[in-house]
Order: structure tokens, then sequence, then C-alpha cells
């Protein structure tokens, strides 16, 4: 059930008419005191909230809620016409809300974002079944030993159907996952195009009109690149058997890509031989793609960036581990001399949406990094990087020569 939290009636009953049309269950509340002891009473799968009301507002009735053990993992949306400015949306999040949307809100988007809870809220709920089951299941192995290997024998024929479940579950999630994203991208191309025209016939003699023009389409195509990343990222869950990968001719793909953006930036490309690995070659190239794009990207006011790719045979996995003809682990590291960045932030750069510099002036998701992290661990490696703020960065990855 989802329970919507707002002072004005009007509010509660256009947005409960919307969500009941999609057989959504909803509860309502008038103000954050009258919440909080439904909220104590009932289990709610996600809160709409109203940021702006009398007495207790949106932000104090989350901070309550998340300082809850029973609470504190309910999701919550807040609304808001009045407080939409950035501070406002930061302490949003920084309050434990998931979404922050300011008004008018765009019904078809609000629903979209409500099913996608609801269906986490299914799935953590399933699990938390099997966990239970998982708990249950150790508790009657201690109690009868005496039936020790039957019940093992019953136990794994379950956890085998479960399992299988799951894999069940996750590709209909990845399924999911397609059908939002083209959903998603198919009116956004609708926004550029319908735009552009706007642009071309009627706004030409406009200044002002024509730069609104091109933030919006900026916009577009910022969230347009963010969908395709989100995509990216879920996919990074479904096997691939390896093959036998010349690294040589991934980095050389990669290289040929970005072709233009070298040759406009005057970026020098620097390589010695790479190994030839065991490894899924479309996702290594597409690490290969996110540092060496981040390094021309973040190239700053260099005249000649200047990115190396370098490659050793080590020891064992372990960024300080020696080198070694007779190793089974490769260190790779592609090293830039842009703008840098403090490594008291290091924790923070493979984390997805994460990214140190303004969106403004470095256009970026905050995904392809946390994307290169997933990878290079699937494929049993590590990854770190090493950095000075003005003075570049260098990315390390350690990978297995074999797959095991």
């Amino acid at each position: 059930m989802v329970l919507i939290v707002d002072d004005i009636k009007a509010n509660i009953i256009a947005l409960k008419k919307t969500l009941e049309l999609h057989d959504i269950d909803v509860d309502t509340a008038e103000s954050g005191e009258e919440a909080l002891k439904k909220i104590l009473k009932t289990d709610y799968c996600l809160i709409i909230m109203d940021v702006q009301m009398p007495g207790l507002d949106g932000f104090e009735v989350v901070k309550i809620l998340s300082g809850n053990k029973r609470t504190k993992d309910i999701p919550v949306i807040f609304l808001s016409a009045l407080n939409i400015e950035k501070k406002y949306i930061f302490k949003g999040y920084e309050t434990g809300a998931v979404e922050y949307i300011t008004k008018p809100v765009d019904s078809d988007l609000l629903i979209l974002k409500v099913k996608t809870f609801l269906k986490l809220y299914e799935q953590q709920r399933e699990l938390k079944g099997i966990k239970e089951l998982l708990s249950k299941e150790i508790i009657i192995r201690k109690e009868a030993q005496d039936n020790l290997e039957i019940k093992i024998a019953e136990r794994t024929k379950e956890l085998v159907l479960k399992n299988e479940e799951l894999e069940m579950k996750n590709h209909e999630l990845q399924q999911f996952s397609w059908v939002v994203s083209h959903d998603l991208n198919e009116p956004i191309r609708k926004i550029q195009i319908f735009i552009k025209i706007i642009k071309e016939l009627y706004l030409a003699d406009d200044a002002k009109a024509v730069d609104y023009v091109n933030r919006t389409i900026k916009s577009a195509e910022r969230m347009q690149t963010l969908i395709t990343d989100l995509l990216a990222y879920s996919r990074l869950s479904s096997q691939v058997k390896p093959e036998v990968t010349d690294l040589n001719v991934v980095l050389q793909e990669v290289l040929s890509d970005f072709d233009y953006l070298i040759e406009r930036k005057n970026a020098t490309i620097k390589s010695n031989e790479l190994p030839t690995i065991d490894s899924i070659p479309s996702q290594l190239r597409q690490v290969f793609q996110n540092l060496i794009g981040n390094a021309l990207k973040f190239s700053g006011n260099s005249q000649h960036p200047l990115i190396e790719i370098t490659s050793e045979i080590i020891l064992d996995k372990s960024f300080e581990s020696p080198t070694s003809p007779e190793g089974k682990f490769c260190r790779i590291t592609v090293k830039d001399n842009g703008i840098g960045f403090d490594e008291i932030y290091l924790d923070r750069i493979f984390i997805i949406f994460q990214s140190l510099n303004d969106r403004q002036s470095y256009e970026g998701t905050g995904i392809g990094l946390a994307i290169a992290k997933k990878i290079i661990e699937k494929h049993n490696g590590l990854i770190t990087a090493k950095s000075q703020v003005g003075q570049g960065a260098s990315f390390i990855i350690i990978l297995p020569l074999k797959y095991e």
C-alpha cells in the first residue's frame, strides 16, 4: 500500500485517483503527525510526501522515520511545488528520500517510478522470505542430525528450485529494465525532434529563445545518456562465457572510436604490448572506453593531453605485486595528465551516480566508473586509482590471465 501525505486535500484526491487508476492501493494523511501515527500501525510499500506542511514538515517526518528501525527502509518520494531549489533537493536526499520530484508532476513518470519501487518492494519481500527459509534450514539441520543426508538432499533440491526461480526473476528484471529504457527513450527522442523543429522554424531570430532551446536539447541528451548507461549497468549481471582476448585488438578498436576526439584535442596516446587473456571482450572494451573517454574529457586546459597505457605480468593478485614472467596476473595502468582528483574521494568515484566534478563543465552520468568496477570484479580482478588535483590520474587494473 502507498501512503500519500499532503496538507491540501485537493492534491491528495488528484494523486489518489491517479494511482487507483493503475490498481495501486492508497492510504492518505493530511499532516505529518497523522502520517507518523499511521506509519507506526501499518506497513507501507512507499510514501509520497509533500515537503511543506504546517506542524511537522516532510523533512522532519522522514528524519523521524530514518531513526526508527522498523520504518527506516520505507522508500519516500518527496513532492514539492515551492521548495524546488537545489539546496532543498539535496536536503531531501540527505534526510533519506529516494526521489525528489518538483511540481507540476508528470503523472506518467510518477506512475512509472511508483511501480518500480513497488516491484522492488515485492522482490525484497521475496528475498527476505528466502533468507528466512535459509535460516529455518540451519535450525532444522541442527535439530535433525539422524536424518541429515536425506534432509540435505531434500533441501538442496528446494534451494536449486529457488535459485532457478531467482534466475528467472533476474531475467524478468533485465527485461523490465530494457522496456523501461525503451519507453523512456522514445519520448525523449520526440522531445529532441520537435524542439529542434521549433528552433529552426520559429526561433531563428530570437537569441534568448534559441539559448533556452539549446539547454533543453542538452538536458534531453543527458537524460538519454543516463538511460543508456543504466541499461548497460543492469546488463552486467547476465552470464557470458569468457574467451581468449587480445587486449591490443580491444584497445585499437577503442582508440579508433575516439579518433575524432583525439585529433580535436591534439592528444597523444602511448601504449606498450598488452597481454592476451581470458575475458569477455565487449565488457573490457567498455572499461577501456570509460577510462580513455574520462582521460580525454577531464584533460582540463592541457594543450597536449597525454594518455599512457602500460601493462606488466605480475606474480599475484595485488596492486603492489612484483613483476614476474611466470605470473598468473597482469597489471594494466591507464595514466593521464588531466585535472586529477583528491584521493580522499577515491571510494566515491566507483559508486554509481557519484561524480566529483561540476556536471555543467564536465558532462557525465556518474555511472562509467561504476560499470568499469563491476566488469573488473566479474573478471575476478581489482581496480583502483592514484591521483592528485591538477596532476593527472592513474587507473590501475589487476586481471587474471586465465579464467577460473
